[in-house]
């Protein structure tokens, strides 16, 4: 029943939009991973 979907329940997806490119980003853990430019935003960003 849940054979396939690991990877989907480890990652958001339709979070924040990434400010270089717009497409939603994926939210791992603490981070927000865009799909083409990579790691944005990270919880040690004191900015954020």
């Amino acid at each position: 029943m849940t054979d396939g979907s690991a990877e989907t329940s480890s990652d958001e997806v339709g979070g924040r939009p990434c400010p270089h490119c717009e497409q939603p980003m994926y939210k791992r853990h603490c981070k927000y991973v865009c799909p083409q430019h990579g790691v944005i935003y990270d919880c040690a960003d004191t900015f954020w």
